[in-house]
């Protein structure tokens, strides 16, 4: 166990930020939590804000990289006054928002997450990370109550069929056993330009745009990863900046152009705030496979 101080330079809400960084639970522990698989070995940090001051204490392996990085992870290098905000709400809701955009440098567990909840709905992508992670990981060390995202190694080793038991049909479980054969090639994207990481992203089999803008948002703390492809996204900027109840990707892209470079800032701060377009529909429900 280590623990570190960091004196804040301004308003910053830990729990929001790391909102974004999606982790299993097998237990209700108080705090403030994150935890992952370093080059050092696992880890698990909380984080506990007293005033101006932030207090961050790690366990296991990669403890001393958790620290050392633990900056990037609640998003204090992240430089939100780089958004030019062109509408009054955006303008609104950059003023009131502590919230940042932090980078886990932690590109397997991302593209971990962002795989399995390609075109299918939140419910059942969750109950699919849920039940794998809990078949073929382990928890991560000290007293998080966080389950470790599974090994890259443990799973390149699975055969594709043996996802089907959680709800992973082959293309999803395809991809994701392709991406798990390079975890040294991950490890050195996760600190990489974005455009460039995505270039090699959007080059492995079944890895998109949407995919790829996932896992930059979370990894880099890329602000303009924006999630070309989302069942909502579009249709959330189309009606927060034009009104329009319905979008699509290129309208929202003509919506979100004025802020190029800080996109995914801007419909970070929609989400944020609860701004949802009117419900039409869902997405593809998650059919059951594992018999056939």
């Amino acid at each position: 166990m280590s623990i570190r101080t960091i004196t804040l330079d301004g308003p910053l809400d830990v729990r929001a930020t790391l909102r974004a960084k999606r982790l299993v639970r097998r237990e209700r522990v108080e705090g403030t939590w994150w935890a992952g698989r370093s080059p050092d070995g696992p880890f698990s940090v909380n984080f506990r804000k007293f005033g101006e001051r932030l207090e961050v204490e790690a366990w296991g392996d990669g403890s001393e990289w958790a620290l050392d990085h633990s900056p990037d992870f609640v998003g204090l290098n992240d430089r939100p006054g780089d958004l030019e905000p062109k509408h009054d709400l955006v303008r609104e809701l950059a003023k009131r928002s502590s919230t940042r955009i932090g980078a886990s440098r932690l590109l397997w567990e991302a593209l971990f997450y962002a795989v399995i909840h390609q075109k299918v709905t939140g419910i059942g992508a969750g109950r699919s990370m849920r039940e794998l992670t809990f078949a073929v990981s382990e928890p991560a060390p000290g007293p998080s109550g966080l389950m470790l995202i599974p090994s890259p190694e443990r799973i390149a080793a699975m055969a594709y069929w043996e996802f089907h038991r959680y709800g992973l049909e082959r293309k999803r479980a395809e991809a994701l056993r392709e991406v798990a054969r390079h975890p040294k090639k991950l490890r050195r994207m996760a600190f990489g330009d974005p455009v460039e990481t995505d270039r090699i992203l959007q080059a492995m089999p079944g890895i998109g745009v949407w995919t790829s803008a996932i896992a930059r948002g979370e990894a880099l703390g890329d602000p303009d990863a924006v999630p070309v492809g989302d069942y909502h996204v579009k249709n959330t900027v189309s009606w927060a900046l034009a009104g329009e109840e319905r979008g699509t990707d290129e309208r929202m892209l003509e919506l979100l152009e004025p802020y190029q470079g800080q996109r995914m800032r801007v419909t970070r701060l929609l989400k944020g705030a609860g701004i949802t377009a009117p419900k039409d529909g869902a997405r593809s429900a998650v059919r059951s496979i594992q018999n056939q």
